[in-house]
C-alpha cells in the first residue's frame, strides 16, 4: 500500500517540528523557504515543483 502526502503538508510538518525542537540551522532555513514557496505559489514555485518532483523520483528509484 502506498501513502501519498502533499509536499506542502510534509514541509509544514517538518517546519513545525524544527521550530518545536529549536533545531534552527541551515536545514530549518531550507524547509522554511520551501514551505513559503509552496504556500505562496509564486512564479518560482513551478521551478521548485520540478526540482522536488525530480528528487522524489530519484528517491523512489533508489528503493527499486
Amino acid at each position: 500500500m502506498f501513502l501519498t502526502i502533499s509536499a506542502l503538508a510534509l514541509t509544514g510538518l517538518f517546519l513545525a517540528l524544527l521550530l518545536r525542537f529549536r533545531a534552527l540551522g541551515i536545514g530549518a532555513a531550507v524547509v522554511a523557504v520551501l514551505f513559503g514557496f509552496y504556500l505562496s505559489r509564486t512564479g518560482a514555485a513551478d521551478s521548485i515543483d520540478q526540482i522536488m518532483a525530480a528528487l522524489a523520483d530519484a528517491v523512489r528509484d533508489v528503493g527499486q
